[in-house]
């Protein structure tokens, strides 16, 4: 069932996960899903554990030193392993965001990332700090900071944006001098993947100092 409810989520966005949609899929009756969960809330935490699984098996594959110095390119790398699965569910950071509790399967990939700062000569203390700065980068995306809604790009002058540019000249004309146009390393508006590694590599950086 779960499965299925990732598949929608992929091909239509997580918004088309309902039970009715997930009955139909499966080829059963809504009612009879009642069975397996309370209601939709406990399929889309179901949801976060698998893709968190899948995160902790691609995780789980990488061979890299952790000790000393090592640390910094064995904690990038799993963060980056981390966001490669979820740019294969782009719909996913919001539904992590979204969730009252955690999964422990979450619990599991934050566990191993401490364990990692922690062979690199971190106090318990530095790493609890490190997790903070770190955010949601540490599980491979960065919250947008704000978005400017769904509008399609047509290539012509967006007229929000111009009525905007009088009163917030600055950041308009900044927005319209590094606008992404890379949507297959994007997991939101001004998340894609240079973005995303020039802030994880500032955050590595300065934590390496600590260190």
């Amino acid at each position: 069932m779960l499965r299925a409810a990732v598949e929608i989520a992929d091909e239509a966005g997580i918004a088309a996960v309902t039970m009715r949609r997930l009955a139909e899929n499966l080829g059963a009756e809504a009612m009879s899903l009642y069975h397996h969960v309370a209601n939709k809330d406990q399929v889309l935490d179901g949801v976060v554990d698998v893709i968190a699984a899948e995160i902790n098996e691609a995780v789980g594959r990488i061979t890299l030193p952790t000790h000393g110095a090592a640390w910094k390119a064995a904690a990038r790398e799993r963060i980056l392993t981390a966001r490669q699965v979820l740019l294969r569910h782009k719909w996913a950071p919001a539904l992590f965001e979204s969730r009252s509790t955690t999964s422990p399967a979450v619990l599991l990939y934050f566990d191993g990332l401490v364990g990692i700062m922690r062979d690199g000569g971190f106090s318990n203390d530095l790493a609890h700090h490190a997790m903070h700065a770190l955010g949601s980068r540490a599980m491979g995306f960065s919250q947008e900071l704000f978005s400017p809604g769904d509008r399609p790009a047509t290539g012509e002058p967006d007229p929000v944006m111009a009525a905007m540019a009088a009163r917030l000249p600055h950041l308009v004309g900044m927005l319209a001098e590094v606008m992404h146009d890379d949507p297959d390393s994007t997991v939101g508006w001004c998340d894609d993947q240079s973005e995303f590694e020039f802030g994880l590599d500032l955050l590595l950086e300065g934590l390496d100092r600590r260190r």
